[in-house]
């Protein structure tokens, strides 16, 4: 196309080109998006059905085609069961083909064919209702070894369909849905029938509540992990301007572990919304969530709906990030499984906190997000001095098993030492006597008494000298001399 045409082209363009509002009624109809390259990239098989195609994004695809047999079985059944002509269906349906079309973005030229594309929507729509109803109660004109709907398809096919359902690629409208239920029905069943088949198939231990108006599977499970919290007020939303980077500190919570030593516990709260996660006194409370195989590819597909449709709201991206933050280590997910938030069916406590660290890869956090509030509760909390010293020393000497027995020995020896000290000094203070004059000199102590003497032994007697060799001694007189 050479300029002059490519000037002509866009000055009529110019010319036909809507207001403002009639642009905003054009990108409120879109509600199915296919996924950029810069998303799918860091983990394609999240965003891939691995089972069925659900609308036109996937059909055709070599690895689902063996589920288009069942479709088209599913699709007799159906017809079969309701009693009613196909034509019935057809027609209801023809009557929205143009704004079924404007639910998705980027469709192919080849379903512009309005038989084509209403054909498609009739056949993915009943085969999903089947699906549905299914998990309500027993479907007895199929076999008993049905591949798909016996008790062998339910606890074998019916875990990956359920994936399969809630990518946001593999959506059909919620008005397919509608327009066929309210055909097969007479028309008696309420709004919210559809939406309470589509939590019993896929989260049967949620408590049902109404949902209103939702735009496909995707969005009724989404609006069932956001339900409002009882007795709590919605909390408005004020724009400001903030920094949302993470680099933030104000935006960045510790580590469970970090939050913990600093005297923070953890408790499960009594429902499962995500929208009820509470700070106060020094309790955190969280949501029991399920993490299994299926866990990674629900949240990343929810992820994405928040970020490519206008409007949905960023909580449940808020969600992740937030559990990103106090999710460092496997002891983190230990200690939120000792609490019960945590409920872990992947068997390894690394590979929980490797997925809630990879979930929350180039994401960005609305500065109006409805957990900020939190944050910065919890924060405050943390940066007490109390707090702040509990957590260094616990951090210090609590972690390592060497480092509490030297810590414990150190304590040891010095009671010891106190306890040594005090038997030392303890008999000097301890005087009967009453206290003296601090002026006047010490007391003198009194003399000793002396040991009495013993008295002076007797003197042996003297025996009389021995008389000389040479003298003679004198006779008595009664002695003779012979």
């Amino acid at each position: 196309m050479d300029q002059a045409n490519w000037v002509i082209e866009f000055n009529g363009k110019l010319e036909s080109m809507a207001d403002a509002e009639t642009e905003k009624e054009h990108w409120m109809k879109r509600s199915i998006y296919r996924i950029p390259a810069c998303i799918t990239d860091l983990n394609k098989k999240a965003y891939m059905p691995q089972v069925v195609s659900l609308g036109p994004y996937h059909h055709g695809e070599v690895h689902l085609i063996p589920m288009e047999e069942h479709k088209q079985r599913a699709l007799l059944h159906f017809l079969r069961r309701s009693r009613k002509p196909l034509e019935m269906f057809v027609h209801s349906l023809a009557e929205e083909v143009e704004k079924l079309k404007e639910s998705y973005d980027l469709l192919d030229p080849k379903w512009q064919d309005d038989d084509k594309f209403l054909q498609l929507m009739i056949l993915d729509g009943c085969f999903m209702l089947e699906i549905l109803r299914s998990a309500t109660h027993t479907l007895e004109d199929y076999a008993q070894n049905d591949p798909i709907f016996s008790n062998h398809g339910k606890l074998h096919i019916m875990p990956f369909i359920k994936r399969d359902m809630l990518m946001l690629e593999n959506q059909l409208p919620m008005q397919v849905l509608e327009k066929l239920v309210a055909v097969d029905s007479n028309r008696t069943k309420d709004e919210e029938f559809v939406n309470k088949l589509i939590l019993k198939f896929c989260s049967p231990n949620t408590p049902v509540s109404c949902l209103g108006s939702c735009l496909h599977v995707l969005d009724v499970y989404r609006k069932s992990l956001l339900q409002d919290v009882p007795g709590r007020p919605r909390r408005k939303r004020h724009r400001k301007p903030r920094s949302t980077h993470r680099e933030d500190g104000d935006d960045i919570i510790r580590s469970a572990m970090e939050l913990n030593e600093a005297g923070i516990r953890f408790k499960k709260c009594k429902t499962v919304s995500l929208k009820d996660i509470t700070f106060h006194g020094g309790i955190l409370k969280l949501p029991v969530i399920i993490v299994d195989d299926a866990t990674e590819s629900m949240f990343l597909n929810l992820i994405a709906f928040e970020r490519l449709h206008v409007g949905a709201g960023n909580e449940v991206t808020s969600y992740i990030f937030f559990m990103d933050n106090i999710i460092d280590s496997q002891k983190d997910v230990a200690l939120l499984h000792s609490t019960g938030i945590i409920q872990n069916a992947l068997g390894s406590d690394k590979a929980v906190a490797n997925l809630f660290n990879s979930l929350s890869k180039d994401i960005t956090l609305d500065p109006d997000s409805s957990l900020d509030e939190v944050h910065k509760k919890v924060n405050r909390y943390c940066k007490k001095a109390w707090n702040e010293w509990r957590a260094n020393l616990i951090h210090t000497y609590f972690r390592n098993p060497w480092a509490i027995l030297s810590l414990i020995g150190a304590v040891f020896l010095f009671a010891l030492t106190i306890i040594q000290t005090i038997y030392s000094v303890y008999p000097y203070y301890h005087d009967s006597s009453p206290p003296s004059c601090t002026t006047c000199p010490p007391p003198i102590a009194p003399p000793l008494p002396r040991p009495p003497i013993a008295p002076p032994l007797p003197r042996p007697p003297i025996a009389p000298p021995l008389p000389s060799p040479k003298q003679k001694v004198p006779l008595k007189s009664n002695q003779t001399h012979h």
